[in-house]
């Protein structure tokens, strides 16, 4: 309902990018670490001096591997095959090892088992021992180590300890009911969709010699845009179109809270559009919070005359574009809905002629804003609504959208809703 406020400063982006390993040949390492230990290639880049970057990461985390071939001459070339200091750590040593040995990775040693005792105290480990594990019934805790070596001799550690296996077992967990709760809450925004695209018009009444058309597109899948069209009766027409406070759910369900008061009312005042609002705005005040409020315009579209009255809460004002290309503007007649318990409102009027254009929109059009910060505003929404004029109702209206969102080609920050109504042109 208001243009974004500025991005909140951030703190700048730290992440560690990478642990050199100095190999004699990157192909043959990179067909090491990804063929048989099942790394992820991160990626493989020439530079313009000629030196290439290759990178592989492990199958979980973000750590990445940078897989250095320093020239022979170079101190670094006497870094190779050295012991790394890295170690890798799996909830499942002995899984990894049988799995990598089947797939030609030369260990060490097979798995031990290290028997730990923790002192709180000075929480430090002690008594640690070793014995083989495979072949052994005992059960396994403490932690679980062993030691492989890539085609170039470079070391490293294969690890896992308990405690490391609960954290995991517990993260999957948490992971796994995380994205359960994101799948219902997507499932019930869906619905929510769905629902809410019911509250919009599903039959247009038929009005002679009245093309119109009206759509709503959410920023969100659900919002606090609203629009109505209302058969009131023989030869009488009624277009709605409103904008609730807020976003995403809490304004969906203000804006059917709205659209139930004012279809309710609207049975019963058919013929009195101030008395009609004003229990409307009864109703709305007293189910909603506090704060919360919605702008609205209401039209009552007499055919035979085209007498237009309204009545504008607060709205954006709606436009006219007569025939002779001048703009007829439609400004408040009232206050917002919902904040005031007394509150009263005028009645305008207006009369469309043959060929005259109705506009009814909300703010998301006008405030739409580009990445200079400068909003589409009422006079690029008058000058696409010129340039467009020609066109059916539902082509006029798609191509207005179209022209906000080429302005405003980023994510959508505020509901867009249109109604267009086109007098036929005199014969």
């Amino acid at each position: 309902m208001s243009a974004p406020a500025p991005s909140p400063k951030r703190s700048p982006h730290l992440r560690i990018h990478s642990i050199n390993i100095y190999v004699r040949n990157q192909d043959r390492s990179l067909r090491f670490y990804v063929d048989l230990l099942g790394f992820h290639l991160a990626y493989d880049a020439k530079l313009q001096s000629g030196e290439r970057l290759v990178a592989v990461a492990p199958p979980d985390g973000q750590a990445v591997l940078s897989l250095i071939a320093p020239k022979p001459d170079s101190l670094d070339f006497k870094l190779i095959g050295r012991s790394t200091r890295l170690t890798l750590i799996t909830e499942d040593v002995l899984a990894k090892y049988q799995e990598w040995s089947r797939r030609g990775v030369r260990f060490q040693h097979t798995p031990r088992l290290r028997r730990i005792k923790f002192d709180p105290e000075t929480r430090q480990v002690r008594n640690a021992s070793e014995s083989p594990l495979l072949g052994e019934e005992t059960p396994i805790w403490g932690g679980v180590s062993t030691r492989f070596r890539d085609p170039d001799g470079n070391t490293f550690s294969l690890v896992s300890f308990d405690e490391i296996t609960h954290a995991l077992e517990a993260q999957r967990r948490a992971t796994a009911a995380k994205l359960e709760l994101d799948r219902r809450a997507a499932q019930e925004l869906e619905i929510a969709n769905e629902v809410q695209c019911r509250f919009f018009p599903q039959v247009r009444p038929p009005i002679r010699a009245l093309d119109y058309s009206g759509h709503c597109y959410p920023a969100r899948a659900v919002g606090g845009d609203y629009y109505d069209f209302l058969d009131l009766g023989p030869d009488r027409f009624g277009l709605v179109i409103g904008d609730v406070s807020g976003k995403g759910i809490a304004a969906a369900l203000l804006m059917a809270n709205l659209q139930a008061n004012l279809r309710s009312q609207c049975a019963i005042s058919l013929d009195q559009p101030q008395r009609l609002l004003c229990a409307v705005n009864q109703l709305f005040s007293e189910n909603t919070p506090d704060g919360a409020f919605a702008t609205l315009f209401l039209a009552d579209y007499h055919v035979p005359t085209g007498r237009l009255r309204y009545i504008n809460c607060g709205h954006p004002p709606a436009l006219i574009l007569r025939s002779d290309d001048s703009i007829d503007r439609l400004h408040a007649t009232a206050t917002v809905l919902g904040i005031f318990k007394k509150w009263d409102c005028e009645l305008g009027e207006r009369t469309i002629h043959a060929g005259d254009t109705l506009v009814l929109y909300t703010d998301g059009i006008t405030e739409s804003f580009n990445d200079s910060r400068d909003e589409f505003g009422e006079a690029r929404l008058i000058d696409s609504l010129l340039r467009h004029r020609a066109q059916p109702s539902q082509s006029l209206l798609q191509n207005i959208v179209a022209d906000v969102r080429q302005f405003s080609p980023h994510e959508q920050h505020d509901d867009i809703t249109l109604i267009i109504a086109k007098s036929a042109p005199a014969s």
